[in-house]
């Protein structure tokens, strides 16, 4: 969007969020402070909110006007000039390539749905050609997202599987040196994708899980699709094979009827799967889901759960990168200093070390949660 407007001075927009009720706040406030600063300028706000809060959003006097989460990326939609193409002219050291939009799940307590629609996914034809700008913009690594990745081809002819996308961007790009692949839901990994992850060295070894939660009648209210077992299982089997592969997980604290034996289950699968890429989500209600009429936790409780499962993610976190000192490292450097192992870890660099290179080191010690 930005380089498709970059020819709009006079236009604010605010891509907004929708997935916890603090995201709305969040959106409420861009928009309030995004009028203080610019008070002459057109604000316009688009994204999840816009679709799922539009009657709150569009009242606010700060607004101009709201444009439909499936037409932001149609310039027809913004009255510009049509572009050849969208990508940023910047450099960057990696480049995220939305593959996949949508979803046709259910789980109790969400409303990407609503904001987003139906699952859809982007031809393998048109990935390549995104994968190419990026390349031709010397990106080292090409990270693979979408609201439910692993849904990527159910509404394609023959309904190909994630693998299949995978393995044409490996075929089509010999020179792509780091392909990493963003939240995966485990019970959607196809055969193929798995025999990628756990033996193509140019996938990185980071398995991020739609987890959500460790108890089996939490994630059925959830209305998953998986249980404990079959988390535990996937990454057993996972580590079997490529056993460098570093496990990531959603995990939401607090969502109804938990109990305390549930919130337990949901501490222990940490160290069960050894969890070291924590995304940690105090539950809130969202209007219209069928988990906003359920049974609520009390908002303390709530808290005090998310902070016990970042301090578990931060133990298991600890050892990880303690047994990561003394072992070489392909790191992937950044502009701030600092740069990503091929599993996610993050690692301190000798100064000036160039943006955008890759470079073998050995870490000696950690330091505030960096390998250095």
């Amino acid at each position: 969007m930005r380089s498709m407007l970059a020819a709009e001075p006079d236009l604010i927009v605010i891509n907004s969020c929708a997935v916890t009720s603090e995201a709305v706040r969040q959106t409420r406030q861009a928009i309030r402070r995004a009028r203080r600063d610019r008070p002459a300028a057109r604000l316009i706000v688009t994204g999840c909110a816009a679709e799922i809060d539009r009657a709150r959003i569009g009242a606010m006097p700060e607004v101009d006007g709201l444009l439909a989460n499936a037409a932001k990326l149609d310039p027809r939609a913004w009255n510009v000039a049509p572009i050849a193409a969208l990508p940023s002219q910047e450099r960057h050291t990696r480049a995220f390539v939305a593959i996949q939009n949508g979803c046709d799940h259910a789980c109790t307590f969400c409303v990407i749905p609503q904001g987003r629609g139906a699952a859809r996914s982007m031809p393998v034809g048109q990935i390549l050609r995104a994968i190419d700008t990026h390349l031709d913009g010397g990106v080292q690594e090409v990270v693979l997202t979408g609201v439910d990745l692993t849904s990527w081809g159910c509404d394609l002819a023959g309904q190909p599987g994630l693998g299949q996308a995978v393995e044409a961007i490996l075929r089509a790009f010999p020179t792509l040196a780091r392909l990493r692949l963003s939240s995966l839901d485990g019970v959607e990994i196809d055969p193929l994708l798995f025999e990628l992850l756990t033996t193509e060295a140019r996938i990185m070894p980071h398995v991020h899980l739609s987890l959500q939660h460790g108890d089996d009648l939490m994630l059925k209210r959830m209305k998953r699709r998986h249980l404990r077992c079959d988390a535990a299982g996937l990454v057993e089997r996972l580590k079997a094979r490529r056993p460098d592969v570093a496990i990531g997980a959603d995990l939401i604290a607090g969502f109804p009827t938990e109990d305390e034996a549930a919130h337990h289950a949901n501490l222990t699968i940490i160290a069960e799967l050894d969890v070291v890429h924590g995304h940690v989500f105090p539950y809130s209600p969202r209007p219209g889901t069928p988990a906003a009429r359920m049974p609520q936790v009390d908002g303390a409780f709530i808290r005090h759960r998310a902070a016990a499962l970042r301090a578990q993610v931060a133990v298991q976190r600890r050892l990880w990168l303690d047994a990561l000192v003394g072992q070489p490292q392909q790191v992937l450097a950044e502009r701030d200093g600092t740069g990503h192992a091929q599993n996610f870890a993050r690692v301190q660099l000798p100064p000036q070390t160039p943006a955008g290179t890759i470079v073998t080191l050995t870490p000696t010690r950690v330091i505030e949660g960096l390998l250095a």
